[in-house]
């Protein structure tokens, strides 16, 4: 078969029927089907990474790009069809179903505003603060090694040999009981192996925090007994990461005002952009300003008329995607977690807050946070891969655009489709008892969302305050880690001796951990975030093992062997659930 020209409509129109077409719809039901049937669903970047390169293998290297371009579009169709949960939460709360041309019209604008909002912070997280991005990392590192033979011969074994370490990983917490009952996550330990030990065990440390402390929160009423730690200490980190960014953001402001003062004053060799590498058609900043601010207006404007929402709530939901997205963002690219039902529960707290007691207002608004913040974390994401390969910044936001308005008519009609299908899925599990729960549909998402919906009849002050002492934390925080590692004489220090190595490493990942990192431990459980620092801990010694004369020139210095090894693992891990998904799919229809 003949391939079309690079860069011509041809070329376009192949590469966008695959991704919006084929693999996108492909990640999109698995996705639906994950959430409904478990409340979680595996990320669409690297499976479209692999499946696109071979659409691009004829094209040599530089069917990179073009495989980015797929795996852009596909995972914005599969995020979409993710964000099922929210028309199902709707029916629990017994809300009347819209026409389907408003609520495709509805996440259309909001899809729209959060993809413009990620792209918006890109030019911060991704080319500024050069933030890892592991899964942004390894569909890099995949679609370099499969498009490229050189660098495919010299990377293949520990690339695929990850990968099939993953797949086994995957399937064994799910055959073998002590597999399961330690909680493995293939994903979350290669993770663990890009990040390196200093984030890894720092995720470890805001984890076992949070652990010591839940006796204390029980007794002052903050967490009931036997619930987990993190059902108080995500707002916690979702505090401190925003406490950290604050000081980042206002140092970054601070060096672009220096910057334009010299620019100004006419010195000689201060003109030009920093941090623009894979950046060769920049994004203009007044133009994606517009973007956001014509969407975000039509997404109050859509709420307001085709839902009767007040636009104060509305309004109120916009501004704070502007906050999370940001927020969220950072974690993703620090340690490759997206806490998007944390963001939508805060949402609830804060709208709850303000006065607002009615559920059914408190959805529609808190969807546009559930679904924009996503696809702006997916851009963010989809960006550092694009970054990382040279790939042209403005053809990849056309991707991404594409994919959201085919992943807004996917969501919609599979919403449909498996709530006609499976009645049981519009059964409140919120209110039903535990004799009656479906078996095989938790939909663990929808009941946190509705539940988190029903608790806003009661305010609850100390839930800010949990947000406002992890802002104090992490704004703390941050102002000694920059004032101590800027230090001359503390770096002499850590450089001279292995004591003082050893007093950094210390300093840097226990005593005072990133704020960035150690709230991974405030999201998830225990486990996770020991795999996370297993993980760190394993690159670090292979690292320390690789002689400098070993490593292979012919390798970019981002495809070292860890970081191969652990994009393999979590390559491997997102095939085995998308297997589990498709093979349980087909189960029910059978």
């Amino acid at each position: 078969m003949r391939l079309p020209k690079p860069n011509t409509w041809q070329y376009h129109a192949l590469l966008g029927a695959a991704g919006m077409l084929v693999l996108g719809p492909l990640g999109g039901i698995a996705a639906a089907y994950m959430n409904l049937s478990l409340g979680f669903f595996v990320g669409g970047q690297v499976l479209a990474g692999i499946l696109g390169s071979a659409v691009t293998a004829g094209y040599g290297a530089a069917g990179r790009h073009g495989a980015n371009y797929i795996q852009t579009a596909a995972a914005s169709v599969a995020g979409m069809g993710g964000m099922v949960v929210v028309i199902q939460a709707m029916g629990w709360m017994g809300m009347a179903q819209p026409p389907l041309w408003q609520l495709i019209g509805y996440m259309l604008c909001i899809g729209m505003y959060g993809v413009g909002v990620g792209m918006l912070y890109t030019p911060l997280l991704v080319d500024r603060m050069q933030l890892t991005f592991p899964s942004g990392l390894a569909v890099a590192n995949i679609l370099r090694a499969l498009t490229d033979p050189v660098l495919l011969r010299r990377s293949i074994a520990r690339l695929a040999g990850g990968m099939g370490l993953g797949v086994l990983a995957s399937v064994g917490a799910t055959r073998i009981a002590w597999l399961g009952a330690i909680d493995l996550s293939a994903s979350t330990f290669g993770a663990g192996m890009i990040v390196g030990a200093r984030i890894g065990i720092a995720a470890l440390v805001g984890g076992l925090a949070g652990w010591a402390l839940t006796p204390y929160f029980v007794s002052i009423g903050w967490l009931a007994p036997g619930d987990p730690y993190r059902k108080i200490t995500f707002l916690f980190a979702l505090g401190m990461i925003l406490g950290a960014a604050a000081v980042d953001v206002l140092l970054l402001l601070g060096r672009a005002w220096q910057r334009a003062r010299v620019q100004a004053s006419g010195v000689p060799g201060t003109t030009g952009t920093v941090g623009t590498q894979g950046n060769p058609a920049a994004m203009p900043q007044r133009w994606i300003v517009a973007w956001v601010v014509v969407w975000g207006l039509a997404v109050v404007a859509a709420g307001v008329a085709w839902f009767g929402q007040p636009a104060g709530y509305q309004l109120m939901a916009v501004v704070l995607v502007l906050i999370f997205a940001l927020v969220n963002g950072i974690s993703v690219g620090m340690v490759d977690q997206n806490p998007i039902s944390s963001a939508f529960v805060l949402t609830v707290i804060l709208m709850a807050a303000v006065g607002l007691r009615e559920p059914h207002i408190g959805l529609i608004a808190a969807t546009v946070l559930l679904v924009s913040t996503a696809e702006a974390c997916d851009m963010q994401q989809d960006r550092s891969t694009g970054w990382r390969l040279g790939t042209d910044r403005m053809v990849q936001f056309g991707y991404q655009v594409a994919g959201i308005v085919a992943g807004a008519i996917l969501a919609v009609l599979l919403a449909r489709l498996f709530m006609d299908a499976y009645p049981v899925l519009r059964l409140d599990q919120t209110v039903l008892p535990a004799d009656q729960q479906p078996a095989r549909w938790t939909s663990a998402m929808t009941y946190k969302i509705v539940g988190a919906l029903r608790s806003m009849t009661q305010d609850r002050p100390y839930q800010r305050l949990a947000v406002w002492i992890g802002l104090a934390i992490g704004l703390a925080t941050e102002i000694l880690r920059k004032a101590i590692f800027a230090s001359a004489r503390y770096r002499r220090f850590a450089e001279r001796s292995r004591a003082g190595r050893a007093c950094d490493f210390m300093l840097d990942a226990v005593i005072l951990p990133s704020p960035y990192a150690s709230s991974f431990g405030g999201f998830v459980n225990l486990p996770a975030a020991a795999w996370m620092a297993a993980g760190g801990v394993t690159a670090s010694l292979l690292e320390s093992r690789q002689r400098p004369a070993s490593r292979d020139a012919a390798l970019p210095e981002d495809m070292s062997t860890p970081s191969l090894i652990g994009g393999g693992l979590i390559a491997g891990d997102a095939l085995a659930a998308l297997g589990f998904g498709i093979a349980g799919l087909m189960a029910v229809v059978a």
